[in-house]
């Protein structure tokens, strides 16, 4: 039997049975993962920034051909051919376009004008209030907690202080998604309590049993506590929270020369394996600069990343790759399916809402 839903502005707006969504994450969801979140009641996202346009499309018509439910496609909009995505997303009638930086208002209005819902992911509660003001339909709250590309503020203040921005819990002039340190019912409730209309989960939909991350390395995670994780600058150049590892304890305590080094050959293999120009890397480096305020340094070593990950998430090569991970990572033990953890979630939830109110 499937627990009943808890119904929000969020699943309303969307049309998923569960206020649960899988946020995209590269290397990690793709067709597989999004469809079964999918079936499973949630929104599954696929994270198209490490594909090349084409596999964009295959992974959208793939996912298709896995669920007739809603799901979404994470994408950057500083990359040059984000419109040209946008526009293959109206195409193929994906339902979401997720954003890990905010889109123009133009591009906002022309998605939106063909049946999309534009969900960006924003880190302050200025850039909540901005979007909502060139049209964004809901927005993605990332606290500190999370894995990938964060901030300094943990989602316990991080939260309310976007929804107070917003209008005040309960009278948000768009939904708001938190995420950063959710993997069970309770934080469900709690983001709810908060006046949050659902919760994002990277890490923990990483740990399922339909993600294709390799099981050697999913192991890694398993045995990792709530410390094990850091937030480095030598990945990237941004702040990124990943695993503790040899090579990330390395990249730390190393030359910042050897890693620039390091980040421009891999930044070439990249450009080699998407069949990416040097002047497409360079136009998207000057976007990316103009959006985000970054030096040239960070931009080189941002080129740096896919690869990185791809070894440790793809190839399973943690001695040469790094693993992107929420601090939740210490709080998980086991590797579900994705409709066994949101039906586990959805029942805790209910259960944690009928404890509270037997204290009144």
């Amino acid at each position: 039997m499937s627990a009943p839903t808890i119904t929000t502005a969020f699943t309303e707006l969307v049309g998923v049975e569960y206020p649960i969504v899988q946020t995209g994450m590269g290397w990690v969801s793709g067709p597989e993962l999004t469809a079964a979140t999918a079936n499973a009641g949630g929104l599954g996202i696929i994270a198209s920034a490490t594909m090349t346009y084409q596999e964009l499309e295959n992974a959208i018509v793939r996912t298709k051909e896995l669920t007739t439910r809603p799901f979404g496609v994470n994408l950057r909009a500083d990359a040059e051919d984000a419109a040209e995505r946008c526009e293959l997303m109206i195409r193929h009638g994906v339902t979401v376009a997720s954003f890990a930086l905010a889109p123009k208002p133009e591009l906002i209005a022309r998605l939106k004008d063909n049946g999309l819902v534009v969900v960006p992911s924003i880190g302050a509660a200025k850039h909540a209030v901005k979007v909502a003001s060139w049209g964004a339909d809901a927005v993605i709250v990332q606290g500190g907690e999370g894995g990938g590309h964060t901030g300094q503020v943990a989602t316990t203040l991080l939260l309310p202080s976007v929804i107070d921005a917003l209008g005040g819990a309960g009278n948000t002039s768009i939904p708001v998604i938190a995420g950063g340190g959710f993997f069970d019912g309770r934080g469900l409730v709690a983001a709810l309590a908060y006046g949050a209309a659902g919760v994002a989960m990277g890490t923990r939909f990483l740990l399922t049993s339909d993600s294709r991350v390799p099981d050697a390395v999913k192991k890694q995670y398993l045995e990792k506590g709530l410390q094990d994780t850091v937030v480095s600058t030598r990945v990237d150049g941004m702040p990124h929270r990943v695993l503790r590892t040899g090579l990330v304890n390395a990249l730390e305590s190393g030359s910042p020369v050897k890693g620039m080094l390091a980040a421009v050959q891999n930044a070439n293999k990249f450009k080699s394996m998407t069949g990416m120009k040097w002047q497409t890397l360079a136009r998207d480096g000057l976007n990316m600069k103009k959006a985000s305020e970054r030096t040239w340094q960070q931009i080189v070593m941002a080129a740096n990343t896919p690869m990185l990950l791809k070894a440790g998430l793809v190839e399973g090569n943690t001695e040469a790759g790094v693993l992107a991970s929420g601090q939740v990572v210490g709080m998980i033990e086991d590797l579900p399916s994705c409709d066994v953890l949101i039906q586990r979630i959805m029942t805790e939830a209910h259960q944690r809402l009928k404890a509270l109110r037997e204290m009144d």
